[in-house]
């Protein structure tokens, strides 16, 4: 009985896998004029291809709703992965810019990379 249990227990949990990855895609994302004038600009660093639009997009999302301040580590959920990541807002004149910098993703099929700066 106890060997029964003690296989369960070792086929029944799901291995996770821990990578690293050099390069990711940097550059801006989003554009966004609003009602008074002001422009921000949402720019991705170290991100993975398939996110990084809909990563700008949430980042975006969440400085509307003043839910982010410079310096913020954000976790942010996409359909099939969790971002994490730091976000650093600069404003000049009627300019805002948002640079989030992906520190790691952690995939649906248990997969968690995270960026390493070489």
């Amino acid at each position: 009985m106890l060997l029964l249990v003690l296989t369960q227990f070792s086929f029944g949990q799901e291995k996770s896998k821990v990578t690293t990855y050099k390069y990711g895609y940097n550059g801006m994302e989003l554009i966004v004029k609003n009602n008074s004038g002001n422009m921000i600009v949402v720019s991705t660093f170290n991100s993975k291809k398939e996110l990084k639009e809909e990563i700008a997009q949430k980042v975006y999302q969440q400085f509307k709703e003043s839910k982010v301040v410079t310096g913020d580590t954000l976790k942010i959920q996409v359909d099939n992965a969790i971002v994490t990541g730091k976000c650093f807002i600069q404003q000049k004149g009627k300019l805002t810019t948002l640079n989030f910098y992906y520190e790691t993703v952690e995939w649906d099929s248990s997969l968690t990379e995270i960026y390493k700066n070489i």
